[in-house]
């Protein structure tokens, strides 16, 4: 296609925000004019990107009891964006950026009225829900792969799918600048700095905040030295210095508006949830401890789904458990504080394991750096041009 095609997409919270900007960068240097619309986030915004709707109102976290909240209403969104997409705002590719359990079936219903869909991010069926390469297999023209191994499992399905790269890959620099992150975030160049990311989501945060905030006491009183930083989201900034406050620790953690990237880039280590963020931390080449909570019937289902031993993404693109993960009732504030005071007493006890990680993640780096924006649209011009 050479002229700009009119693009219509859907990026839930913020990774897909994050991710489908990149993508809108490598669709505008092929097609400056190209118009996209739909539902997305900040990022996409300032890509011209037109949001019919916000992507926070996909927002949503675990099963039934937590997804029933607001399952309505974006039931709602869902209808009303298929009905404008099949009458005057008809595009001539769809991309859906994550966000699986919104995108797949509207992806079905665009594609069986005759327009072209693209996928960007492969739902992790290698992980836990094998049974959705059905879904994807009839919603899909085109898999966009942040993963090597994803496109030859997709093929085997007979799913078309491309290997593009993760784009935090090339956002995030190799040497990451410890000293000028610690310098714009006014911290001390000599202190230990401990990262808390409990989540981005309203639920993560009501879960996972109270015992990151319990943890952090414990490993205040371990070193006083200590400087303890979280960056939230704006949306939930205030309630977190609420919980902060309720936890007696508003004066050990510091609670900045958003800045996760200069955080992961100061800190030595990091308490996180499990997500995308633990790649992020991992491209920092930042030591981790992962912690994650959610609904006791949310744990036992997806534990009875999931096919391999590791959650957090950096263990599982190293088969490996290279960092420490608690989740659900392992993660009690000793031994999540524990854990964190070990990477963080290591240049003292035990540089070599510091060393060993980095090395890992390093790898890593290299191997998911790829020209993502331009991989992606060209995949996608192939898929018009079919």
């Amino acid at each position: 296609m050479q002229q700009a095609p009119r693009v219509a997409m859907v990026a839930g919270e913020t990774s897909g925000d994050l991710l489908a900007g990149l993508l809108l960068d490598g669709l505008q240097a092929r097609w400056p004019g190209v118009a996209a619309a739909g539902i997305g986030g900040p990022r996409m915004a300032e890509r011209r990107f037109d949001a019919w709707w916000p992507s926070d109102r996909l927002a949503v976290h675990g099963y039934s009891l937590d997804v029933a909240r607001r399952l309505l209403g974006i039931l709602r969104i869902r209808k009303a964006l298929r009905a404008r997409l099949l009458a005057a705002e008809r595009p001539d590719v769809f991309i859906g950026v994550d966000a699986p359990d919104f995108n797949l079936g509207l992806e079905a219903d665009l594609r069986a009225a005759g327009v072209r869909t693209v996928h960007f991010v492969c739902p992790s069926i290698w992980a836990w829900r094998p049974e959705r390469v059905h879904r994807i297999r009839a919603a899909c023209d085109h898999v966009l792969c942040l993963f090597p191994f994803e496109p030859a499992l997709l093929e085997r399905h007979g799913i078309a799918a491309t290997y593009v790269g993760h784009p935090l890959a090339r956002v995030i620099p190799l040497q990451p600048d410890r000293a000028g992150a610690r310098q714009a975030l006014g911290l001390p160049q000599d202190a230990p700095v401990l990262a808390l990311l409990p989540g981005s989501r309203a639920a993560e945060v009501s879960y996972n905040a109270p015992v990151f905030f319990q943890a952090a006491a414990l490993v205040g009183q371990a070193l006083p030295a200590i400087k303890i930083i979280l960056p939230a989201v704006p949306a939930l900034q205030a309630r977190l210095e609420r919980m902060a406050a309720e936890y007696g620790v508003a004066d050990l953690v510091r609670i900045v508006s958003g800045q996760s990237h200069p955080v992961l880039a100061a800190c030595n280590a990091t308490l996180i949830a499990s997500g995308t963020a633990t790649l992020e931390a991992a491209l920092y080449k930042r030591p981790m401890v992962i912690g994650y909570r959610m609904h006791p019937l949310s744990w036992r289902l997806m534990r009875r789904k999931q096919l391999q031993p590791w959650v957090g993404l950096p263990n599982i693109l190293c088969s490996d458990f290279v960092v420490p993960e608690l989740l659900q009732d392992a993660g009690t504030p000793r031994a999540l504080a524990d854990a964190a005071l070990q990477w963080l007493q290591a240049p003292a006890h035990d540089p070599q394991s510091l060393e060993r990680l980095e090395q890992r993640f390093t790898a890593l780096h290299l191997e998911l750096l790829r020209d993502t924006p331009t991989l992606a649209a060209h995949a996608v011009s192939q898929v018009l041009a079919a």
